[in-house]
């Protein structure tokens, strides 16, 4: 058999042993594993198992990810997510579908701050959903709203997504994150315009709430988003200034924001110990993924799959735009089963080296594969984000979020639509910044 044959042999096996529940980190490993042993030999693939397993749990880049994962998990122990819901429902709860849009805003602040869409759906989800019951919302477009509104965390700094693809397909992580700032803003924004559609259309599904008056709004403000604010700004501005490198940002604001919310009395040895752990947890789960994708990307690589695929798209008749478009949609399908991260580790040794090749910019490119790795979180029917809130309210059937996803994930189109018609969104910030 060709290598090609081989490695189709491969990616089809992976695929059924993930749909068959093999976690998806071992699924990779397995496959790599066993597909460079036939191409090459055992003895290679145990060293290139052993290599590249030391180099990713030594590599100082991903260390960044452990960082600014604790500083998610402190922000959500310590009740910084509710105080963040709280201003933004200050602000604008009192218009139609105001909490829905505090929502969106809450998230997008909570994005920057925790970068983990799962535990913002978790935190988002515990602090809004009493208010939009106390309000009679309707509970199919308010938990949509709050699975929809955590996956801007994907896109604004720290996103844990970004991070992981500037590793996967070596690109400067800050660039990824300046080039993350407008297209989250932007999404954010979609996402307003659709629910003031729906609650125009339909006033019943949302209903404004009270309206709060400045000193409200001000106490609000102050009353633990102030000091948040401030580690963001030292953080991030710090990253992009230079300061620090993106490891030691997420240092700088891990330690900043527990020292902050311990002066608060917002955390304590349990709340401190229950952060160390969940993020324990999370990090060994993407370091993980990393090993096992570095290792079925080898197996891919010496299959010559990009290779062969990158010489079709410069050969074939078909427009650059018709190639990307077709590895769009198999990205979404791919998406709408296998988890965000491993959809992005699988999917960099395949198709990167083709969008190299036909010209497009990588940072570009990684706004708009991050955004198609989060639809799947809230696409069935996988949907971990949807599960999450079905966590946060078991009384609402998953059918009911799912029913209410469907405005969101044309929202997230036409958004992708508008990043491809006008890149400059996703590029304009890092070409003159950095």
């Amino acid at each position: 058999m060709s290598p090609v044959v081989i490695g189709l042999i491969g990616l089809l096996i992976f695929i059924v042993l993930i749909s068959l529940r093999m976690p998806v980190a071992f699924g990779m490993l397995l496959v790599g594993f066993l597909g460079y042993s036939y191409v090459i030999s055992p003895s290679a693939a145990f060293n290139i198992v052993a290599q590249d397993f030391f180099s990713t749990f030594a590599s100082y880049s991903l260390a960044t990810v452990p960082m600014f994962i604790f500083m998610g998990f402190i922000a959500h122990q310590s009740g910084v997510g509710a105080n963040i819901y709280n201003l933004a429902n200050k602000l604008i709860g009192h218009i139609t579908g105001g909490l829905l849009l505090a929502t969106q805003l809450a998230c997008a602040i909570f994005g920057a701050i925790c970068g983990s869409l799962l535990a913002t759906v978790a935190t988002m989800g515990s602090v809004a959903i009493p208010q939009t019951k106390k309000l009679n919302y309707d509970m199919s477009i308010s938990t949509a709203s709050i699975v929809a509104g955590s996956s801007l965390g994907s896109l604004i700094p720290p996103s844990i997504i970004l991070i992981v693809y500037g590793i996967a397909a070596e690109q400067s992580i800050g660039r990824l994150f300046l080039a993350g700032v407008l297209p989250g803003i932007v999404h954010m924004c979609i996402y307003m315009i659709t629910i003031v559609l729906l609650t125009w259309y339909k006033p019943s599904l949302a209903m404004p709430g009270p309206k709060a008056n400045w000193v409200e709004k001000v106490h609000a403000f102050r009353g633990g988003v102030f000091e948040v604010f401030i580690v963001f700004i030292i953080t991030l501005g710090g990253l992009f200034i230079g300061w620090f490198t993106p490891t030691e940002a997420g240092a700088v604001g891990a330690t900043s924001l527990f020292i902050v919310t311990v002066l608060r009395k917002k955390m304590d040895w349990r709340k401190t110990i229950a952060a160390l752990r969940s993020t324990t947890k999370l990090t060994a789960q993407i370091f993980l993924l990393v090993g096992g994708a570095t290792v079925f990307g080898r197996f891919i690589a010496i299959t010559r799959i990009p290779f062969e695929f990158a010489s079709f798209a410069q050969t074939t008749d078909l427009p650059n735009f018709v190639v990307f478009l077709l590895i769009i949609a198999m990205s979404f399908l791919l998406g709408m089963f296998i988890d965000t991260l491993a959809l992005i580790l699988l999917i960099i040794p395949v198709f990167f080296p083709v969008i190299t090749s036909l010209g497009y910019d990588p940072i570009w490119f990684g706004i708009v594969i991050v955004v198609i790795a989060s639809m799947g979180c809230v696409t069935p029917p996988v949907g971990m984000g949807v599960y999450v809130i079905k966590g946060v309210v078991p009384e609402v059937k998953l059918e009911t979020v799912f029913k209410g996803m469907w405005p969101f994930i044309l929202a997230d189109w036409a958004f992708i639509v508008l990043l491809l018609l006008f890149p400059v969104i996703a590029t304009f910030l890092p070409d003159l910044l950095l």
